[in-house]
């Protein structure tokens, strides 16, 4: 599988920065980027990337000699602010939603293998990013966006996407391969392939509505007893009785 030069966002980053440099050629800054911070160009590794760090890559050769560029240091920073995503129009990442741990009590983390918006869409081991969503019976918020591209340079790739996703109780895609199962499983995630895909918050809205009755696997998952065996448990609590 040959690796990527960027993730979509990332590129689309890259391509408003380029033009923020008095339209510096885009080919050439790809290029620059890449020898410095490896491929491929994520927008995680993107927002690490400081003014002076930007100043340096510009200079080049001469970046010991005061690293005088051509532009200006507001210019610089208006760069970085757009490593970061701040306006950039046209952006595929969905927003965040605030949550913080006991939000949403009786709720279960999924991941979802997406490269486009909040779509399920995406194989394991290629996919561009895991979308994680916390889900009750009431809400299912988005809490986090995680680059899956940063893992392709990783000794074992697929443990490292295993990794990413290692809090999760869930995780859908569209396919994957036995070897990346198995790791995943190991991780204690639970995968389940949905070779159509679909919309991110369709998909878990049939998950969500199995919450109140989980049925074996699922209850399995949560740590909770199942729908179809709650009525053996209550009459073996009045047996005992």
């Amino acid at each position: 599988m040959s690796q990527p030069v960027a993730s979509r966002e990332a590129a689309l980053r890259i391509a408003y920065a380029a033009h923020a440099l008095n339209h510096l050629d885009l080919k050439v800054f790809v290029n620059a980027l890449a020898d410095r911070y490896g491929l491929p160009l994520t927008e995680t590794r993107l927002a690490q990337i400081t003014v002076e760090d930007l100043r340096e890559m510009l200079a080049g050769d001469h970046a010991e000699e005061n690293c005088i560029v051509g532009v200006e240091p507001e210019a610089l920073k208006a760069v970085i602010r757009l490593f970061k995503g701040e306006g950039v129009e046209g952006s595929d990442l969905p927003a965040i939603e605030a949550y913080t741990e006991g939000d949403l009590p009786r709720s279960i983390r999924v991941a979802l293998a997406s490269n486009h918006s909040e779509l399920l869409d995406g194989h394991f081991g290629s996919c561009e990013r895991f979308l994680i969503y916390q889900v009750s019976t009431e809400d299912i918020r988005l809490i986090a966006v995680r680059d899956a591209l940063g893992t392709d340079q990783a000794e074992d790739r697929n443990a490292a996407r295993a990794a990413l996703v290692a809090d999760c109780q869930i995780i859908y895609l569209q396919s994957i391969g036995g070897p990346a199962a198995a790791k995943v499983v190991r991780a204690g995630v639970h995968p389940i392939t949905a070779p159509s895909g679909g919309v991110a918050r369709e998909v878990l809205a049939d998950l969500q509505n199995s919450l109140q009755t989980p049925p074996p696997w699922l209850a399995h998952v949560m740590g909770v007893p199942a729908a179809s065996l709650a009525k053996y448990e209550t009459e073996l609590s009045l047996v005992g009785a």
